[in-house]
């Protein structure tokens, strides 16, 4: 048997570089966000970078990411139908009220993920990428949790699919329960290389979680001591696995991912240096220093504790002034340091800032088309790696509890919208608002009455604006009711006209006709049926 800490000790030999280079970003940026030390953090003293401007790049970007993947006025995804079962199993009539009804589905995806925590903790994970390049998230019952990347190692096979993750996780002694305590008192199988107490903390305990693709499945389990906890084991399938192990770039063959702060860790470098540099100069230079002659009368001790305004015995020309005349030298350093951050700031989109009070569907639509084209197909990387498991495991978690109906798969598919055209429905209704403005721009007005059907036009936008309709869009059958009724109250009306009109002409006045009392008659019962 092959222990999860020994496999975890064994894959870590190919996690050290890049963790290395994951902490000197961080140095310059977040120092908290990522330290080498496997044991508790909470009592390492962490350096104070000599600037902001990486703490800014990278806070600015992880939003960007943020309101890009997850944004809070829109869907990131939709439930697409499958056209070619729709011709075969269902009406075509009913395709608008689908929609209608995938449009609840999805919002009720929305919801719960609004509800829940799972932004805070995807937030955090973005920092990582954006700052070390790699995070682990595990999506679980009680929530979701994050990994950084000296907590975890993984490998992955010949086309950079994961196949293997261990976690390592440090937990009090008193935290654990009772069962995991027991095991310590077990005696050790052969080949055990000791206990899994490590040695920064009698208290402290090594907790691994060993995760390997068998077949279609995820099978996982944890270990303590070397030995196995009892009821840790877990499965899931294989396209709806709960570990979402993030890249911000990737590179073939390596089985961990590159940052964004990575790509500048050069500029970044270089302006940590003259920030230091001028700094300490502007220190040294606001630094002025009184000199006395050593044969003058005036006493240095008399000039020190003389007040404002105070009278003493001296003679000026025996009291000189020390000033570093450096204002040259610092005005370079000062240019070299605007370019530098101007460079960063720009690769980091901090240059265009957001004035409106709420996020729209365009400005995330332009954030997305920004990300796109600065970062290079990052979308791409993130939909496949982070947008469809996420999605997946949400769906599967959300029907398991029953807070979500069961869907039919062989009809209904998730799709995930992000990047460049990730304004969910929002660019369906765009596409059908174009075709109904070409139409009436070529064909004119009344090609749009006659071909246009007026009530699947409703249906349609209210579904891509995810819209309920119910009890707001009348259906046809109830407009069909009231224009027979209007039509009904105008025949009515006429009826009356003519009959009003008939009563006061002369043929039914008794004394021009004799038979107008019949005919007066006749015409009151004609209004009577009518």
């Amino acid at each position: 048997m092959q222990y999860a800490r020994t496999r975890y000790d064994k894959l870590t030999r190919h996690r050290t570089q890049f963790l290395d280079v994951a902490v000197q970003c961080s140095k310059l940026t977040l120092p908290y966000l990522i330290q080498n030390d496997e044991g508790r953090t909470s009592h390492i003293k962490l350096d104070t970078p000599w600037q902001s401007v990486g703490s800014k790049c990278v806070v600015t970007l992880a939003a960007k990411l943020m309101l890009a993947l997850l944004p809070p006025q829109s869907t990131f995804f939709k439930f697409q139908i499958d056209d070619s079962k729709l011709g075969e199993e269902l009406p075509p009539q009913v395709r608008s009220e689908l929609d209608i009804s995938l449009s609840k589905l999805e919002r009720m995806v929305m919801d719960s993920i609004a509800a829940s925590s799972d932004r805070v903790t995807i937030h955090q994970a973005i920092k990582h990428l954006v700052v070390g390049g790699n995070a682990l998230v595990y999506m679980g019952k009680e929530g979701i949790k994050h990994y950084p990347l000296n907590r975890y190692v993984v490998e992955r096979d010949g086309n950079g699919n994961v196949i293997e993750i261990v976690t390592k996780e440090i937990i009090n002694r008193n935290l654990l329960p009772e069962v995991v305590r027991e095991l310590e008192a077990q005696p050790n199988s052969p080949g055990d290389l000791g206990g899994g107490i490590g040695s920064r903390n009698e208290e402290d305990v090594d907790v691994y979680t060993c995760v390997k693709l068998k077949g279609n499945k995820w099978v996982w389990h944890q270990e303590a001591f070397d030995k196995l906890i009892p009821g840790s084991q877990g499965k899931a399938p294989k396209d709806a696995s709960p570990w979402l192990v993030l890249r911000f770039n990737s590179i073939d063959g390596e089985n961990y991912g590159r940052g964004r702060v990575e790509e500048f860790l050069g500029d970044f470098r270089s302006l940590e240096a003259l920030s230091q540099a001028l700094v300490e100069g502007s220190a040294a230079a606001a630094k002025v220093i009184f000199t006395v002659s050593p044969s003058s009368t005036t006493k240095p001790a008399t000039l020190a504790s003389a007040g404002n305004g105070a009278i003493v015995q001296g003679r000026p020309d025996d009291i000189g002034v020390i000033q570093v005349g450096k204002g040259a030298d610092f005005a370079t350093a000062a240019e070299m340091m605007q370019t530098l951050e101007r460079r960063l700031l720009e690769a980091h989109l901090v240059m265009n800032p957001r004035n409106a009070e709420r996020v729209t569907a365009e400005e995330v639509r332009l954030t997305q088309l920004e990300l796109e084209q600065q970062l290079g197909g990052l979308f791409s990387l993130l939909t496949v790696e982070f947008l469809v498991p996420y999605l997946n495991r949400k769906l599967l978690t959300l029907q398991r509890s029953g807070e979500l109906p069961r869907i039919p798969k062989d009809i209904v598919k998730p799709t995930i919208v992000a990047g460049i055209n990730a304004l969910g429905r929002g660019q369906d209704r765009e596409s059908l608002t174009s075709f109904m403005m070409t139409i009436a721009q070529t064909l004119g007005p009344e090609a749009m009455v006659q071909h246009i059907s007026a009530d699947e036009v409703i249906k349609r936008l209210a579904a891509a604006q995810g819209i309920d309709v119910l009890n707001l869009v009348k259906s046809m059958e109830e407009v069909q009711g009231e224009a027979k009724q209007k039509q009904q109250a105008e025949q009515d009306l006429e009826m009356t006209k003519q009959t009003g009109q008939m009563l006061s002409a002369p043929i039914a006045d008794p004394s021009k006709n004799p038979n107008a009392e019949e005919l007066v008659a006749n015409v009151a019962s004609q209004a009577g049926a009518q």
